[in-house]
């Protein structure tokens, strides 16, 4: 940098200053150099006269700006997308808080403290008449839906339930984002 006037708003770093600094003004006096700078950190006023030598010591600092100017929709919907894909990690009941249920305990504690502890979720719901077998395997399957986990799914019904599973299924599970039946 020896011999040249650094302009306005350029950003220097050297031994003279503890940080980089953006000049406000430079002169010239005699044969040395007076800068006047502001910290860039620290916001600290610098008025430093630098002699030619000093002048090889100074270097001027090319600070890249970021570029802001994308798609804010397309940026918006694609952190909504990460954020509903890690949702349940912050939400332990997250498939339970979408739903449009009223979970009994048993049906959370089969759900969230027992299948979805497992690494492989290979289960059998088989239970009594009106004990929630619906409810468990739409959490289940929403559950494992949100997290990525599971891309098909088999579902074995009484030939003479299947219509009523599945208008149960879409009536307490499909009002959401997160599941399609």
């Amino acid at each position: 940098m020896s011999g040249e006037f650094p302009e306005p708003e350029s950003i220097l770093e050297g031994p003279f200053w503890p940080e980089r600094v953006k000049v406000i003004s430079s002169r010239a006096i005699g044969t040395n150099l007076e800068i006047r700078a502001i910290g860039i950190e620290t916001e600290r006023f610098y008025s430093r006269i630098l002699t030619e030598g000093d002048l090889t010591k100074v270097k001027r600092v090319e600070i890249k700006r970021k570029d802001f100017s994308g798609d804010a929709e397309s940026f918006f919907l694609s952190m909504e997308a990460h954020r509903i894909r890690y949702a349940f990690q912050f939400d332990p009941l997250f498939a339970v808080n979408v739903s449009q249920i009223d979970p009994l305990p048993h049906q959370i504690d089969g759900v969230y403290h027992y299948v979805l502890k497992h690494p492989r979720v290979r289960f059998l719901l088989a239970d009594d008449p009106g004990a929630g077998k619906t409810i468990m395997a739409g959490l289940v399957l929403t559950e494992l839906k949100q997290r990525g986990l599971v891309e098909k799914t088999l579902i074995v019904v009484p030939g003479h339930l299947s219509d009523q599973w599945l208008r149960e299924m879409k009536e307490k599970f499909s009002r959401n984002k997160y599941t399609s039946w």
